[in-house]
């Protein structure tokens, strides 16, 4: 009879070993995969957790709290970014995770249940060097961690009829502007932050302003999004626009890409990255912006 237990589930895997074996060999790879292996055992073991198995290049572990998954999320990626014998023509191998909170039935040292697919299902939906998870996980989050994490995208995950949102964890310091010494601020870039700086952004008799009291907002054909914009070519979270250290981001999520079209010509489209946008013009989501089209969205730098 299993025990019913509620833990953080974490699964990690490297990206493409399948090419790996390929380009190296069976042995290297293979001695690599190793690597990989003990650095996500060390990691559980030193947050607290416990590995419940490894299946070929992924491992799958449970943490007594949320906090103490992310730890190990966040100590695998920075030690397999940083080993040096993980370096394949001078690019380094890779892991992504994915966990979630829940309850679990244990069972001859193994775990089973829903949450246990969810887990799983996040690792799926990461890219390289990702760490991904849910709402339920962030709801347990201490408050250092919690501002780490942003959502990016909703999607509905196989064997599941609702959709989920999709949050990523932010384990690069140097992507986690709160955690930004005050002392590398300087003055000048104080006086320019002094300044009252804002996007507004308009769109079929919508409008929403991006500033230092709203610095991020989402664009989408979901109702839940702070500009609905509806279109076939539009994914339910397409992109989101924030502030951050005084340059207006925007940071695409979608399916089909985001077109931006400058005042002054100047055309740009990113897809699954971001860029900044300065002075005014157009946006276009999944194609290119027409001025004569009523799914145009304008926006306008202001100070």
């Amino acid at each position: 009879m299993g025990k019913e237990i509620e833990v953080a589930i974490l699964f990690a895997d490297v990206v493409g070993s399948t090419k790996l074996y390929e380009l190296l060999g069976d042995a290297r790879a293979r001695d690599m995969v190793g690597i990989c292996i003990d650095v996500m055992r060390a990691a559980t073991d030193q947050n607290h957790g416990t590995v419940i198995k490894t299946m070929g290049d992924e491992v799958m572990a449970t943490f007594p709290t949320a906090d103490d998954a992310l730890n190990a999320a966040a100590q695998m990626q920075r030690q397999i970014t940083s080993h040096p014998q993980l370096k394949v023509d001078e690019q380094t191998v890779a892991i992504r995770i994915g966990c979630n909170f829940g309850p679990v039935v244990l069972e001859n040292r193994d775990i089973f249940g829903s949450a246990v697919h969810t887990a799983n299902r996040m690792t799926s939906q990461a890219k390289a060097g990702q760490i991904m998870t849910t709402a339920t996980m962030v709801e347990r989050l201490s408050p250092d961690w919690r501002t780490s994490v942003r959502q990016i995208d909703i999607a509905t995950l196989k064997g599941r009829s609702s959709e989920v949102a999709l949050f990523e964890v932010l384990w690069q310091t140097e992507d986690v502007t709160s955690m930004v010494p005050e002392i590398a601020i300087t003055s000048r870039e104080r006086e320019k932050a002094s300044k009252s700086q804002r996007l507004r952004l308009r769109y079929q008799g919508q409008e929403v302003l991006v500033n230092e009291t709203r610095a991020n907002i989402t664009i989408g054909r979901a109702e839940e999004n702070d500009l609905v914009v509806k279109g076939n070519l539009i994914s339910r979270l397409h992109a989101r626009v924030e502030i951050n250290r005084n340059k207006f981001m925007l940071i695409d999520q979608s399916t089909n890409g985001t077109f931006v079209l400058g005042k002054d010509g100047e055309e740009a489209f990113v897809r699954r990255d971001s860029m900044q946008i300065r002075g005014e013009g157009l946006i276009g989501l999944g194609k290119a912006p027409d001025s004569n089209s009523s799914q145009v969205i304008r926006y306008t730098c202001e100070e």
